[in-house]
């Protein structure tokens, strides 16, 4: 039986959480109102294309 995690088994390493990195870029993404990953840019123009469309 597989499930969802693969060879990880619950354990996983991140050198950038380790620094701080992801936090970080959330928290600027918070502040200016711009997400920094593709589906969010993607989410965000959709968002503002339809609302533009539809007033």
């Amino acid at each position: 039986m597989k499930f969802g995690f693969g060879p990880k088994l619950g354990l996983s390493f991140s050198w950038k959480r380790l620094i701080g990195f992801s936090g970080f870029r959330n928290s600027v993404s918070k502040s200016i109102g711009i997400p920094t990953t593709k589906e969010g840019i993607y989410r965000k123009v959709g968002r503002t294309l339809l609302k533009s469309l539809f007033k």
